[in-house]
């Protein structure tokens, strides 16, 4: 059996987002734990969780925050587990500052960021870091590939019929 994926939210107003990640991780069939933390309002927490998610059977950790958005950051540097930020849009920035906060991590502290609010991407690459040493989630990702191929075709085919017709 994989091992879980944590996903961390810096605040319950990310759900809506997050949601989409906690979709893809069922869709594999991946076990997770959600929870909100914050690296600023609730930094002991946060540093425990991480420090520990190893040995509590997690593979990789996804984080989720806006603005400053130091969660991922501070994950990171309290485990030896990978990463994953989402960086989320704010009102102030559109989440570039999230974003920024999040690929410009220090040497030693890497942090895997997907795009801004990209929470769908974060549960797929959390699925394929766990997949690299789990054969049968890394066949489930090979058939999704095979049915994202199938559905692009069938676009292009569609598209054909309709330049057809002109």
């Amino acid at each position: 059996m994989s091992k879980k994926v944590a996903v961390i939210m810096g605040s319950n107003s990310d759900f809506p987002v997050v949601k989409s990640a906690l979709t893809e991780l069922k869709k594999y069939g991946v076990e997770f734990e959600c929870r909100v933390m914050s690296a600023h309002r609730t930094p002991a927490e946060a540093c425990e969780f991480a420090t520990n998610a190893k040995a509590n059977g997690f593979g990789t950790i996804i984080c989720a925050a806006g603005m400053a958005a130091h969660l991922a950051g501070v994950v990171a540097g309290h485990t030896t587990l990978p990463v994953i930020a989402i960086p989320m849009k704010s009102s102030v920035l559109e989440g570039m500052d999230a974003l920024l906060s999040s690929v410009m991590m220090p040497p030693g502290v890497p942090v895997a960021t997907v795009g801004i609010n990209g929470a769908k991407n974060a549960g797929i690459l959390a699925v394929q870091m766990l997949a690299i040493s789990d054969d049968e989630l890394a066949q489930k990702l090979a058939d999704e590939k095979v049915k994202m191929a199938e559905g692009v075709r069938e676009k292009d085919t569609t598209l054909q019929v309709e330049i057809a017709e002109l």
